[in-house]
């Protein structure tokens, strides 16, 4: 050590050492390069998981406003039929909203909230973008009661649009439908047919569409025919109602 230190001649010696020695300082270093390789994956694979993490938070955000987007457009959409509907009727109108539905499966009848302080009356026409949904049936200061055209003591004055023959429907509580009473078989009625308000009883305004008839049954064994109209109004998704003073005496 004192020559290595005094004299320069040990140099090529201390070179020459040092590649036995070589392989001993990397057996030396390699648990610490290890450690830190393993500290690195570790930190990466703790970063990729809280961020894999963050992003499901986001994706799960982004989901729910797209969906309440989607809500958005769907009753922007609607409230612009409603407003093209509203357009066609005459007279004083008024949108309400659906507070309730009668949890009642042969009751339908949904509740409003309008009521006799917004000049709401029983008897009152309530219609939607699409057509006739059903009539005010009771009236309370703030909310009302309207029994839709489904319901099986619901009556309504129709007409064929292509030939004009009249009837009365009322509701079917078994198959959400509406049926025509008392139509003879030799009646011309067809599949695909749309009957619309024919405004006899001062109750409906006229040519507002009901239903389209769907079944037309005319059975040997029975007097009268037996025919069905899928309504035309959306009476198990409409949110927004029109209110129609059309009545006389209102």
């Amino acid at each position: 050590m004192v020559a290595d230190k005094r004299s320069a001649s040990f140099v090529p010696i201390r070179e020459a050492l040092s590649l036995p020695l070589a392989p001993f300082h990397y057996l030396v270093s390699w648990p610490t390069k290890i450690i830190d390789q393993l500290k690195v994956i570790l930190s990466t694979q703790e970063r990729l998981v809280n961020e894999n993490l963050q992003l499901k938070k986001d994706q799960l955000l982004l989901r729910s406003q797209l969906q309440r987007l989607i809500t958005i457009e769907t009753e922007n959409f609607y409230l612009k039929s409603l407003l093209r509907s509203s357009r066609q009727v005459k007279g004083k109108l008024l949108i309400a909203e659906l507070l309730a539905v009668d949890a009642d499966p042969f009751v339908n009848q949904v509740i409003l909230d309008k009521g006799s302080r917004d000049g709401v009356y029983v008897g009152q026409p309530v219609l939607d973008a699409n057509g006739v949904m059903g009539q005010v049936m009771r009236v309370g200061p703030i909310t009302s009661r309207v029994l839709l055209i489904n319901d099986p003591r619901s009556g309504i004055a129709v007409q064929n649009a292509r030939n004009g023959i009249r009837a009365i429907a009322g509701g079917d509580s078994y198959s959400d439908k509406i049926r025509l009473m008392y139509i003879p078989k030799t009646a011309d009625i067809k599949e695909g047919d749309v009957f619309i308000t024919s405004g006899l009883g001062d109750h409906y305004p006229v040519g507002y569409p009901v239903g389209k008839v769907v079944t037309v049954v005319k059975d040997p064994t029975h007097q009268f025919a037996t025919v069905y109209l899928q309504p035309s109004a959306q009476l198990k998704s409409s949110r927004q109602v029109l209110l129609v003073w059309y009545q006389r005496n209102a």
